[in-house]
């Protein structure tokens, strides 16, 4: 098992009939298909709004379970509704759970049977499982449903393009998959947190991402003479390095503001100063405010920086997403769901990370929360972080992914 099982959940903490030990525990053949079927996506990875594959997967094995998913407008992603109102209760809006469905444009270098079969392409952020324990998530709340133990219904949200800047959400939100929604989770995998538990935090868990895209332009010449010329190879190096200083002293540093370039472009031989330059990265901000002032902070600085060098400069400023900022009763029920199952240890504090994740466009509208899901092996001293090619899980993850969202139905008892 990958977490202790915990004593029976105080009666207290339950409703109706849910009184006593709260159901909703895996079966072992479940267990075994739903590795499965996470290793078929990890084979089959798909990047942002081309998931039609992914999607196909999902439906099909929902439509199995007799439930009734519809695809997002978008064409891939869907959204699956779960259980109904008891008679007599008042309609009150459901609780989401939310998953994404893409990979990333990097290769697979893991040697392990279920390694990426596309090429350049793999679920190196965990969306695979996040993908698995949601579907899971909907398999054992529709069999709970059948015998009435599923207190209120419930929504399964499948989103598409989590890692394309706005983020998928957005289509999602526009498809309606928050009709009639009134709060939502999700679980994000975590390489440094051990299977078995879950980070917790109240508040922001990650942050604010922007991307940045600069061009700069100049005549170009000889690099006998730069003098006679705008050196661009010396104004983009200024621009890489000057700018996120400049930004350290113009924005309060506990706001966490941070430029990390990813891409720098300048010439293609030895003796010849180039006429353009490219640069490109994220900026990120741990403090919604400031993340608001971001834009015109950075237009200054990279105007200011490349006018000392002579350089022209275009700025494209992509808007990416808010940080995630965890509603307080929402992370209350994650937690006392992790601890009806795995018991009070299995929960842990966690830190505001510099990561994006558009889940945080849902909480710009409703209240919600996002855990951290441990995927790292109990005792394995190998580190396998986020976006690199060798990134894999404990996949006794997904059972306990699956068994905290349905304890959280079944915890759930806001009237909202």
């Amino acid at each position: 098992m990958p977490c202790e099982a915990a004593p029976e959940t105080p009666v207290d903490d339950l409703e109706g009939d849910l009184a006593g030990e709260l159901p909703g525990r895996m079966t072992p053949e479940l267990r075994a298909e739903l590795i499965a079927f996470r290793r078929d996506l990890h084979m089959h990875p798909e990047l942002g709004h081309r998931e039609f594959r992914t999607t196909a997967a999902v439906r099909a094995r929902l439509e199995k379970a007799g439930l009734r998913p519809r695809t997002l407008d978008s064409g891939t992603g869907l959204i699956c509704d779960i259980g109904r109102s008891r008679p007599g209760a008042a309609r009150r809006p459901v609780l989401a759970f939310r998953a994404d469905l893409d990979a990333l444009p990097i290769p697979d270098t893991k040697q392990v049977p279920y390694r990426s079969t596309v090429p350049s392409t793999a679920h190196a952020c965990g969306h695979d499982v996040h993908t698995t324990v949601v579907l899971g998530t909907g398999l054992v709340l529709a069999a709970l449903a059948e015998e009435g133990l599923l207190p209120h219904p419930v929504r399964l949200i499948f989103q598409a393009a989590e890692e394309v800047l706005p983020g998928g959400a957005l289509d999602a939100i526009e498809s309606g998959a928050l009709d009639g929604v009134g709060r939502i989770v999700a679980v994000h995998c975590d390489p440094k947190v051990e299977v078995g538990r879950i980070g917790l935090r109240t508040g922001a868990i990650t942050s604010a991402c922007d991307k940045l895209e600069i061009a700069l332009d100049g005549p170009g010449g000889h690099t006998a003479r730069p003098h006679l010329s705008t050196d661009l190879v010396t104004a983009a190096a200024k621009v890489a390095t000057e700018v996120p200083a400049l930004l350290s002293r113009r924005v309060d540093t506990r706001a966490g503001l941070a430029v990390t370039w990813g891409r720098l472009e300048a010439g293609h031989t030895a003796n010849v100063i180039p006429q353009h330059a490219e640069l490109s990265g994220t900026v990120r901000c741990l403090d919604i405010d400031a993340w608001r002032d971001a834009p015109d902070l950075v237009h200054a600085a990279v105007d200011e920086v490349a006018t000392m060098h002579r350089a022209k400069s275009q700025i494209n400023y992509i808007r990416g997403v808010p940080p995630v900022v965890n509603d307080r009763e929402i992370a209350g029920l994650l937690g006392r769901a992790m601890t009806a199952r795995c018991g009070a240890g299995a929960v842990e504090d966690t830190e505001q990370s510099l990561g994006g994740e558009d889940f945080s466009w849902y909480l710009e509208r409703v209240p919600g929360a996002m855990a951290r899901l441990g995927v790292h092996p109990v005792g394995d001293t190998t580190r396998r972080d986020l976006h690199r090619g060798d990134f894999d899980v404990d996949e006794g993850a997904i059972q306990v992914g699956v068994e905290l969202f349905t304890a959280a139905a079944l915890l759930d008892r806001n009237q909202m």
